[in-house]
C-alpha cells in the first residue's frame, strides 16, 4: 500500500519528518528496483483533475510491477521544488517524478548531480541522460474543444445556449503551459466562427473553487454559455456555476462529464494516468526512457475528448462529426495547431 508525505511550509521540523519518512520507505525495498516518488503540483490531490489522474496511473504502475513508491505533496511546491527533489535524490529513490511545471530547470540540475537517479518531468523538454520528458498535445485536443463549443454556442435549441456567439476559459495561472490549452481553444473557436469572442481570465490558484465560481459566473453574466476550466482544482466551482446558471463547462485533464451531469458539455481528457503508469512499468523493466521526450497527442490517443454520454443526445450529429473531421485532418497534419510552447504567441493570443 503507498502513502503520500505532506511538507508543512518551510518548516525545517516537517523537512526533517519529509526526510525520515524517505529514510524509513527505502529500507524494506528490493536491491534491484528503489522506490519511486510522484511529486503532486499545485492544487494538490483530490483536484479531481491533473494530480489525481496522474496519482492513479502512477498508483496502478506500482501495483503492477510491485515497485514500493509514494506520492508527495507540499504546502508550497514551487519554493520548496529543488529541495523535495533533491532528499528524494539523497533518501534512495531511484524513480522521481514531478508533475509541477516549475520544476524543470531545477531537475535539469540535479539530474547532472544524480545521475544514479531517473528523472521525470511533465509537460516540458528538459536535458539529461537520465531525464524523461513527457508531454502531451493538450493544444490538439483544446483546438477540439474549441470548435465543438463554437457551433453549440448559438443553436438556441440546445438547453442552456443562448444566441451570443460567446464562450469562455479559464486558467489557473498565467503560464505557458495553460496558455497552450488556452491558444488551442481559441483557434479550434475561431476555425468555426472567426468572430466569436472568448473571454479569458486566469483564478491565479489551482485549488480555489470559490475563485472559479465567481469568475465562471461572470462570463455567464456577460453572455457566454460555455466554459472551458484549465484550473485544476479550482475548475471544481467553474463547473458548479454550470449547474447553478443553467450553462456549461468544459472539463479537463480527466472525464469530469459525471460531476455535473447534463452540465459538463465534454472534457478535454489527457491521459496523464496512461504515461505515469507506462513510466513505471519501464522503470521496473529495466527500460527507463532517459534522455527521450514521450509524446502523448491526438494520434496516440494520449488527448481526446469525452464521450459525452450526459450531454451526447443533446447535440446535432453534424457538430459530432465536425469535430471528428477536425481531429482526422489534425492528426494528417491538413491543419496546425499552435503550440505556443515552441513557436511563441500568436497574434490573436497576445
Amino acid at each position: 500500500m503507498t502513502t503520500k508525505t505532506h511538507i508543512m511550509g518551510n518548516s525545517t521540523v516537517a523537512m526533517m519528518m519529509f526526510v525520515g519518512s524517505l529514510t524509513m520507505l527505502s529500507a524494506p525495498v528490493q536491491a534491484e528496483t528503489a522506490p519511486a516518488a510522484l511529486i503532486i503540483s499545485q492544487g494538490g490531490l483530490g483536484d479531481e483533475s491533473w494530480n489525481d489522474s496522474a496519482n492513479r496511473g502512477f498508483q496502478a504502475g506500482l501495483k503492477k510491477t510491485s515497485v514500493k513508491g509514494r506520492a508527495i505533496e507540499s504546502k508550497d511546491v514551487v519554493a520548496q521544488g529543488e529541495e523535495i527533489m533533491r532528499r528524494a535524490a539523497t533518501s534512495d529513490f531511484g524513480l522521481v517524478i514531478s508533475l509541477e511545471w516549475s520544476h524543470g530547470e531545477a531537475m535539469e540540475k540535479l539530474a547532472v548531480d544524480y545521475p544514479d537517479t531517473n528523472w521525470v518531468i511533465v509537460n516540458q523538454i528538459r536535458k539529461g541522460k537520465n531525464v524523461a520528458s513527457v508531454v502531451f498535445a493538450e493544444h490538439e485536443g483544446s483546438y477540439l474543444a474549441g470548435a465543438l463549443a463554437a457551433q453549440v454556442t448559438t443553436d438556441t435549441s440546445i438547453k442552456g445556449i443562448n444566441a451570443e456567439p460567446i464562450i469562455g476559459v479559464i486558467g489557473g495561472f498565467k503560464a505557458p503551459g495553460i496558455d497552450k490549452f488556452i491558444i488551442g481553444y481559441i483557434q479550434g473557436a475561431k476555425s468555426i466562427n472567426p468572430n466569436i469572442d472568448v473571454k479569458v481570465a486566469y483564478a491565479d490558484s489551482f485549488g480555489d473553487p470559490s475563485k472559479g465560481q465567481q469568475l465562471a459566473k461572470a462570463m455567464f453574466d456577460e453572455g457566454a454559455d460555455i466554459v472551458f476550466q484549465v484550473a485544476g482544482g479550482t475548475g471544481i466551482g467553474i463547473i458548479e456555476a454550470a449547474k447553478a446558471e443553467g450553462h456549461y463547462a468544459i472539463g479537463v485533464d480527466t472525464d469530469q462529464d459525471s460531476m455535473a451531469p447534463g452540465s459538463v458539455l465534454t472534457s478535454m481528457i489527457k491521459r496523464v494516468d496512461v504515461a505515469m503508469e507506462d513510466v513505471v512499468v519501464n522503470y521496473a523493466d529495466g527500460k527507463f526512457p532517459g534522455g527521450t521526450v514521450i509524446g502523448f497527442g491526438l494520434a496516440q490517443n494520449g488527448v481526446a475528448l469525452s464521450d459525452m454520454k450526459h450531454t451526447k443526445h443533446r447535440i446535432p450529429a453534424a457538430y459530432l462529426d465536425k469535430v471528428a473531421s477536425i481531429k482526422a485532418d489534425i492528426i494528417s497534419g491538413s491543419i496546425k495547431v499552435w503550440d505556443n510552447t515552441y513557436q511563441g504567441y500568436p497574434d490573436f493570443f497576445k
